[in-house]
């Protein structure tokens, strides 16, 4: 059947295509030799080009999770749902611009209440990631980290 090869994707999820097939690694800005803290991404097309899924973990499996990003055809956006082995869930839609991934997610059963996030493909090949905390509509933190290609990084859950 034409459109269904191993690289295809469906046309709403094109602009995902320069993250995918693409392991990336992190280093949070806390982490010291003594006691790193590394955040691995795995990107990769899912359910027949329908979907792209993102693995992730930190420090080998403390903490970890997997998100499934489709196009939503009655809302016509891109929405995705986020597990995590922390035990909360998010749910998020995500806007492209660009060369960035503009998302805002609703957390369940978390410490916050919501994430709005950009990530970003820099001009050296690497992927920026600034992200804001909400706590009931409040600020509540945030983070910055600066991921490289790592191909023989690996996602690991325990």
């Amino acid at each position: 059947m034409a459109g269904y090869g191993a690289e295809t994707l469906a046309k709403e999820l094109e602009p995902l295509r320069p993250f995918i097939g693409k392991t990336w690694k992190a280093h949070f800005k806390n982490s010291t030799p003594e006691k790193p803290r590394v955040d691995v991404a795995k990107w990769e097309r899912a359910l027949n080009g329908q979907a792209v899924r993102i693995l992730h973990s930190v420090n080998d499996g403390s903490y970890g999770g997997e998100s499934i990003i489709m196009w939503n055809r009655k809302n016509e956006r891109l929405e995705y749902h986020y597990f995590t082995t922390a035990g909360f869930t998010t749910h998020g839609t995500m806007k492209v611009d660009g060369n960035r991934l503009i998302t805002r997610e609703t957390v369940t059963g978390g410490d916050v209440t919501e994430v709005e996030a950009t990530n970003e493909l820099t001009a050296d090949g690497k992927l920026r990631v600034t992200a804001k905390y909400l706590k009931d509509g409040k600020p509540a933190g945030g983070r910055e980290m600066v991921y490289e290609e790592a191909p023989n990084a690996q996602v690991i859950f325990k």
